[in-house]
């Protein structure tokens, strides 16, 4: 992402805090997986959102019209010794040259600069309950600051929830940022092409997992989330991650991957026979998922509300239900009840973006938003049959998931991803090859 992007956010939220406000944006904190072993760091989203910086111990403070630069940053100070153990820092003065901060400070310092800065201020821009370590610390300059009134400190007389201008700002994506998208779903598409491929009867789950980290790592990507390799009855839990089971002649892999490429997202779903040909069974149902994901796809335009292609899903999948004798009734009375929720009982999509399940209310108030140019969503309905005496024994264990990441724009839904077969007759073509 080019500087002038950033530059553009950062006016953007300048303008909708207004002069006498203060934004403060924590960088994300180091996290320890087990004692001494830290997680890989990955940046706070809405940081990066605003900065592009990606080292952890620093603070970035807005505030609209401030003589002495508006846009000021809190970060490590260079040292050698440190920087001999854990990497090159980039420094205070690299943060004003290759940043745009028009100040910057030790972070060290912070408890001594950044309560004076607020002391000019009215309101307070600061996303709440995200870090509870730093919650303490503007509380305790808020105190501060409140303690020093009869001295005549003046003290911010409000709090403001930063997520919520913060968030509407990142629901809608600029071409750069669907640029970004697009390449991270193409490197997703591979990875799900690979394991296609590769895959056959006898191997385990986790090497077909091995198969989507080799394809994202080489493209300089990660998993955007932990990767669904579920075969068989697995396929019918919808968060199954253990992905070490044996894959057998006869049975579907369901497969939930995507990765992260320069801080955005992808999360692709592609179910296919282990064998390489669906049985008729498996094929009915497969079709049925495809029916709801192109019916889906087709509402996500620009003027519909969030719902619709949900409800185009629900449709298309109690139809095909009943079609084939798993559901019984008057398709409207069906769907009114709920009936289809014993085999699709998720949504049919979330936002995504710089996360997975990226930023964004769903709803307006008590009306569902409005689609929009610029927002992206993923579409994945799908179909598990549990191991159930009410089920007829040829359908049970089948569980399908087909999912996109959709891009609404003025010409309609453009879909990332859509170089993935998904037909089952190009599925099983491409998994001869």
């Amino acid at each position: 992402m080019i500087s002038k992007e950033f530059e553009r956010r950062r006016r953007n939220l300048m303008h909708m805090v207004g002069e006498g406000g203060i934004a403060i944006i924590p960088a994300a904190p180091i996290r320890t997986r087990s004692r001494d072993v830290e997680y890989r760091f990955r940046q706070d989203s809405d940081f990066y959102y605003l900065t592009g910086f990606a080292e952890p111990d620093a603070v970035a403070v807005i505030v609209p019209g401030r003589d002495s630069g508006e846009f000021m940053m809190f970060c490590r100070q260079r040292d050698v010794e440190k920087e001999r153990w854990d990497g090159q820092r980039v420094g205070t003065d690299g943060v004003v040259e290759h940043f745009q901060a028009d100040d910057a400070f030790p972070i060290d310092d912070i408890d001594d600069i950044l309560p004076g800065i607020m002391e000019s201020c009215e309101r307070v821009y600061y996303t709440m309950g995200l870090y509870k370590d730093f919650d303490l610390r503007i509380a305790d300059w808020v105190n501060s600051l409140r303690s020093g009134g009869n001295r005549g400190l003046h003290t911010p007389q409000e709090f403001v929830a930063l997520d919520h201008l913060l968030h509407d700002m990142r629901l809608y994506k600029s071409r750069s940022e669907i640029s970004a998208m697009r390449k991270s779903a193409k490197v997703a598409v591979g990875a799900h092409e690979r394991a296609m491929r590769i895959t056959r009867p006898g191997l385990y789950e986790y090497e077909v997992e091995a198969e989507f980290i080799h394809e994202f790592r080489r493209h300089d990507a990660r998993n955007s989330y932990s990767p669904i390799v579920a075969t068989g009855a697995n396929a019918c839990t919808l968060h199954y991650v253990d992905n070490a089971a044996v894959l057998e002649d006869g049975q579907l892999l369901l497969i939930d991957a995507g990765c992260e490429l320069d801080y955005y997202a992808s999360d692709v779903t592609r179910t296919f026979p282990v064998n390489g040909r669906f049985t008729s069974e498996q094929r009915a149902v497969y079709e049925i998922v495809l029916e709801a994901q192109l019916a889906a796809i087709d509402k996500t335009r620009k003027g519909n509300h969030w719902n619709e292609p949900h409800d185009a899903a629900v449709k298309v999948i109690t139809r095909g239900l009943k079609k084939i004798g798993l559901l019984e009734g008057s398709l409207p009375k069906l769907i009114k009840d709920g009936a289809y929720r014993e085999f699709y009982m998720h949504r049919t999509g979330h936002w995504i973006g710089m996360d997975v399940h990226d930023v964004g209310d769903y709803k307006v108030g008590d009306e569902w938003r409005l689609l929009e140019s610029g927002m992206v969503t993923t579409v994945e309905p799908g179909l598990y049959i549990p191991n159930s005496r009410k089920v007829p024994r040829k359908w049970r264990n089948i569980g399908i998931r087909i999912e996109d990441d959709v891009a609404v724009t003025s010409n309609g839904p453009d879909v990332l991803t859509k170089g993935l077969a998904k037909e089952p007759d190009a599925v099983e073509a491409l998994m001869q090859h």
